[in-house]
């Protein structure tokens, strides 16, 4: 029975943290009970529990949010993602000839985890590590497309839609209809939209738990429109294989 309940105490409070990551911000306890069905002294019993290991903080209106250790644990689950892709994007880069990345969306940015450079001199560079705003970019697009519209709409909301070039898409109703072509065709292209002169193409790894994504760039020159429908499938293969390994 005790190894039972821990269990379910262990399951209660991960879901309090994924909820509490939905929200995207703070969330009070009344809403969290709402949301989960869980009691209300359950739920403070958790919590408690979560902020003395810093996993969960309190604002000065006594809402909570994710707490500052989940940083590290997100940061080091980001790069073993990463380390797990090297192989299939150097395949990637092998076959199409560009710059292969993979990104993850954490909470309402796109970060880059893993990346194998072309060979070609002229080729694009993207660091590990870099956070950039998914609605302008290939891999942002591609994350954004596993998402309900409804949590599309409320993470534009807190970001914005900046331009980053003459390019980009910059009203919810535009993005909104891109990913619904993306879900239909399943990739994603950034045609200058985060720089002039870049195009690329990226797919979701089909997990929305991981919620990653991987893509090819390079010159538009290069990478012409064309040539998008012969990477499309190609990229589509790679990430097939790449959501195997990862449950494997």
């Amino acid at each position: 029975m005790p190894e039972t309940s821990g269990v379910q105490s262990l399951d209660r409070a991960f879901e309090l943290l994924e909820r509490m990551a939905d929200e995207g911000g703070a969330v009070g306890v009344s809403e969290l009970a709402a949301q989960t069905g869980l009691p209300l002294p359950t739920i403070h019993r958790l919590i408690r529990s979560l902020m003395r290991g810093g996993y969960v903080r309190q604002d000065a209106s006594r809402r909570y949010s994710l707490g500052p250790r989940l940083i590290r644990l997100g940061d080091m689950a980001g790069r073993m993602v990463g380390r797990w892709a090297m192989p299939r994007l150097s395949e990637l880069v092998s076959e199409i000839g560009e710059t292969a990345n993979m990104a993850v969306l954490e909470g309402d940015a796109v970060v880059y985890v893993a990346q194998v450079p072309s060979a070609h001199s002229m080729r694009m560079f993207t660091e590990v590590g870099r956070r950039v705003l998914p609605h302008a970019t290939g891999v942002g697009k591609a994350l954004l497309s596993m998402l309900e519209d409804d949590v599309v709409l409320q993470l534009l909301g807190r970001t914005g839609m900046p331009a980053q070039t003459e390019h980009t898409i910059t009203t919810p109703e535009a993005l909104l209809a891109e990913l619904r072509l993306i879900r239909k065709r399943g990739y994603a292209i950034d045609d200058s939209e985060q720089e002039i002169g870049v195009r690329c193409v990226a797919v979701p790894v089909a997990d929305p738990q991981n919620l990653a994504a991987i893509s090819v760039s390079g010159p538009s020159g290069r990478v012409t429109a064309k040539r998008v429908r012969d990477i499309a499938p190609v990229l589509i293969d790679a990430a097939a294989k790449l959501q195997k390994d990862l449950n494997d």
